[in-house]
């Protein structure tokens, strides 16, 4: 058995892979031919129709982490290529993130260590570093899949926010038994939020689901955060919001061109905060997705059951 592996994954999963099957690397300029490949393991590499008409052996196609729209799933399907995936494993490092994200906007953390670079800073605690705490405060959770849930959670045990959600795939009664309040809409949601958190995949319904006349109905003094996958939010839109004071501040893991290029905007902006797609980079989340991925590309190949296939 042969399995390509287009990205860099934890080394112990590596480890366990190759006690197992033949492996092509990353570092191997064949790597995204899959003509003879049985498994492909990819990061953020695409896998298209053509490439996968192309493997008459290929059975199973791993994505390491959670969003599979770089996967022509419909074409899997169709083809017969089983697609497994990690939905469990990046949870915690995501969540991190993005609470990291709503302190750091709330107390213009990058902002004051630039200014304390630049030497800009000449007395202690200047009024323009006035920050906001969460405590109290409400986060609106726009898609309430794991990640929104542990966001949520560690949001309300740690900080005491009141919690309000919009996700049109969970039942009402969901909603009550997680205590998180039910909007039925994003228009209904974002008046409400004092921090809006993102965590939906990208699909056509959620391309600019967060667009100007969206970022309108917010609170002038709102924190959004996104770590789910540019395109949701408009930038151009989010950019003229920071810019006109529509809400106080933002922060993004990913972005609609990745690794965002230092001209855009928004990187030019005080009360934004970026990083390069981030989310799953901690130690942990690394070894709990490369051991997922890996073992369930092996099950696929010994014909067994996968433990995490897509099936939407």
């Amino acid at each position: 058995m042969r399995v390509h592996v287009t990205e860099h994954i934890h080394e112990s999963a590596m480890k366990t892979l190759r006690e197992h099957v033949d492996v092509v690397t990353w570092e191997d300029a064949s790597v995204r031919d899959l003509s003879k490949a049985d498994g492909v393991i990819v990061r953020a590499a695409v896998v298209d129709r053509a490439m996968m008409e192309n493997a008459s052996h290929l059975k199973v196609i791993g994505k390491h982490g959670v969003g599979v729209d770089a996967i022509d799933v419909a074409a899997a399907r169709e083809l017969g290529k089983t697609v497994v995936f990690t939905p469990q494993a990046n949870m915690e490092g995501v969540a991190e993130l993005a609470v990291a994200f709503m302190l750091g906007v709330s107390r213009q953390i990058p902002y004051g260590h630039a200014r304390l670079q630049a030497g800009a800073v000449p007395k202690i605690a200047p009024k323009e570093l006035t920050g906001v705490e969460l405590k109290d405060k409400t986060l609106g959770l726009v898609g309430l899949g794991r990640i929104g849930r542990r966001i949520g959670e560690i949001c309300r045990n740690g900080f005491g926010m009141n919690l309000v959600g919009y996700d049109p795939f969970m039942p009402d009664d969901a909603f009550a038994k997680l205590g998180i309040g039910k909007a039925a809409t994003v228009e209904e949601l974002l008046p409400q939020a004092d921090y809006v958190n993102i965590s939906v995949p990208l699909t056509p319904e959620t391309t600019r689901l967060i667009n100007a006349a969206r970022l309108a109905l917010c609170k002038k003094t709102a924190i959004l955060v996104n770590t789910a996958r540019g395109g949701i939010v408009e930038e151009a839109a989010l950019c003229a919001a920071l810019q006109n004071g529509t809400i106080r501040g933002a922060a993004s893991d990913v972005f609609a061109d990745e690794p965002i290029r230092p001209e855009n905007p928004l990187l030019a902006l005080p009360n934004f905060v970026a990083m390069p797609h981030v989310g799953a980079s901690t130690e942990e989340s690394l070894v709990r997705m490369g051991t997922t991925v890996v073992d369930d590309v092996l099950r696929v190949l010994r014909g067994e059951a996968p433990l995490y296939p897509v099936t939407g």
